[in-house]
């Protein structure tokens, strides 16, 4: 794609934005420091958008303080437990924001190019960068109250007193999608006077100004930067909710989807390998929207799309919650049967589980009322928590589940070991099976119970799944085979193990949902050259089963062989215990 090109998506985006004079002008400013950029990065032109995404066989979810041991930069300790315990099993790590940060556990960024001191500096991130491709979060909707620009703000320093929105509280904001249940507009005191500026998610979380280029100018140098730190990928934090006009709904706003456009114009001028994903919590096709359109110059087997070339598969989490509390993976098999990606070169990040909670509004259209209460009902009979969100009419609903993944489906008290662990790994072959990347939250792979003491010391539900490990302990968790963590760590890594050997599993290998028995989730994987066909088959019931397979391309004559366990199996009938996982290959 030539530079002419996207020279001119870039003016066109900015145009559409800010109209065609001050885009211009825009842009003369933006030109030089791409120009700039691109000088000292040279090897970064070269790359293209499926030279990271077809090298994501699994990617890490984790705090950069997860792991902690005393004397050693955090940074430091989980490269090292990586090293020794996820080598060569996850080719990417997502680090949660590691800046300076005032609340919400690194989302209310005080300085968006330093590291928390806390955690270590900028060279701490080398043992990381060697063994794994790096994703970090760009928190672009707000900033810090504590942040110097705001402070400036308040102290009426140009040109700070433009980055921000102020609203009269008068003003009729009774369409606009909240996220959370609390007011929208936060009473500053400025050397002006009493201001009224945009908080969606808290009072320390201070909305910026993106009708101000100068703000869109400084985000994206702000973007340049984490790439020359290293990240391959780059998280659009809360994106849905960038852009404000008052009088709509003030969510998915068409000048929201130019930005992005704009970030994705800029990266494929001095960047293109990098990778764009998406984190908008929201309905299916509210969430897909976010992949753009295919690019009109680009065509051959992967045709390139101008927005993120990945997007978080929000439903799959409460539909799996969903499928294990009714066992019954209908459900779960109608929506992954009517799932399309809009063109070749982009995927699914796949999760069941994050820093955050269970998010529920995914599940709207999908699962009855009925069956969102069932899945409230469970969490708080499991020890959870439920945050809430306002709505217009002032009514509050369901958000998200505060809870860990391990105790979401497994009753904390009355579920037998051995029960919980399959159960749970079930949970997580059905991720791991699907077409597109894997997102592995660090707790998952231990099936970490609910973390009340961590709620208690932070006073904030999300905490209940945020609990930090210290390396001498959770070292000798997994070196007790009789341990929870060890029993979920080993089959877990043994699970990555087998996909990563796998071309079927490759990320834009293609899949086919079966529709054998609502007791069994099933899927064919076809490796992109057709080299090989794995055919995924997983128990969601705690009872015995036995299933007929008729599927195409299939040789009914050939034996199976599970490449989890090895065992051989007959075409045809298929008997599976309860919780079971088979990855079948023709012998």
């Amino acid at each position: 794609m030539g530079k002419s090109s996207i020279k001119d998506r870039i003016l066109n985006h900015l145009a559409a934005l800010y109209g065609e004079e001050q885009g211009a002008e825009t842009w003369s400013i933006l030109q030089g420091s791409l120009e700039s950029f691109q000088k000292k990065n040279p090897q970064l032109t070269g790359m293209t958008p499926l030279d990271t995404l077809e090298n994501l066989d699994a990617l890490l979810i984790t705090y950069a303080d997860q792991i902690q041991s005393p004397g050693q930069p955090h940074l430091q300790t989980l490269a090292d437990f990586i090293q020794g315990y996820l080598k060569g099993l996850t080719s990417a790590v997502h680090l949660l924001p590691f800046f300076p940060f005032s609340s919400d556990d690194g989302f209310s960024v005080i300085d968006y190019k330093a590291v928390n001191p806390i955690i270590g500096d900028w060279k701490d991130l080398n043992p990381l960068r060697k063994c794994c491709q790096l994703m970090f979060d760009a928190v672009l909707n707000h900033i810090s109250s504590q942040s110097s620009w705001f402070q400036k703000y308040l102290r009426g320093e140009a040109p700070f007193t433009e980055y921000f929105l102020t609203t009269d509280p008068e003003e009729d904001l009774s369409l606009v999608v909240r996220p959370r249940a609390q007011p929208l507009l936060s009473e500053v005191e400025t050397t002006s006077g009493l201001r009224h500026v945009w908080t969606t998610f808290s009072t320390d979380q201070i909305d910026l100004n993106y009708k101000n280029p100068a703000v869109l100018l400084e985000i994206i140098d702000i973007l340049l930067f984490y790439i020359q730190q290293g990240a391959l990928i780059i998280r659009l934090d809360a994106i849905a909710y960038l852009w404000k006009e008052i009088g709509t709904s003030c969510i998915h706003l068409p000048q929201t989807h130019q930005v992005i456009k704009l970030m994705r114009a800029v990266l494929d001028y001095v960047a293109p390998g990098v990778l764009l994903i998406t984190e908008t919590n929201v309905p299916h096709q509210e969430n897909i929207s976010y992949f753009g359109n295919q690019l009109s110059n680009s065509g051959g087997k992967y045709p390139l799309g101008d927005e993120a070339q990945m997007v978080y598969q929000f439903p799959l989490a409460p539909l799996v919650l969903h499928t294990f509390r009714t066992e019954n993976a209908q459900v779960l098999i109608n929506w992954a049967s009517s799932i399309e990606i809009p063109f070749s070169s982009a995927a699914f990040l796949n999760f069941t589980a994050s820093h955050d909670g269970i998010g529920v509004r995914p599940a709207e259209g999908l699962l009855s009322t009925e069956e969102i209460q069932g899945l409230v009902n469970q969490t708080l009979e499991h020890g959870g928590e439920v945050s809430y969100k306002t709505n217009p009419d002032e009514s509050n609903s369901v958000y998200e589940l505060n809870i860990t993944l391990y105790d979401a489906l497994n009753h904390p008290l009355n579920t037998p070991l051995d029960l919980g662990v399959k159960r749970f790994l079930a949970s997580q072959a059905i991720m791991l099976s699907l077409s597109g990347v894997p997102g592995i939250y660090i707790h998952s792979l231990f099936g970490s119970p609910n973390s009340h003491e961590s709620v208690e010391k932070t006073g904030r539900v999300r905490s209940i799944n945020r609990e930090k490990f210290q390396l001498s302990t959770l070292i000798k968790e997994l070196k007790d085979d009789s341990s929870r963590a060890s029993r979920v760590f080993s089959s877990y890594t043994h699970y990555l193990k087998i996909r990563k050997e796998h071309p079927a599993f490759k990320p834009l290998a293609p899949q086919q949902m079966l529709d054998l028995d609502d007791r069994v989730f099933a899927l064919i994987r076809t490796a992109d050259d057709e080299s090989e066909t794995v055919l995924c088959l997983i128990n969601v019931t705690s009872k015995p089963v036995e299933i007929s397979i008729d599927a195409d391309g299939f040789d009914s004559s050939a034996a199976w062989i599970d490449l989890l366990a090895g065992d051989e199996y007959s075409p045809g009938e298929i008997k599976m215990g309860p919780y079971q996982v088979l990855w079948l290959k023709e012998e």
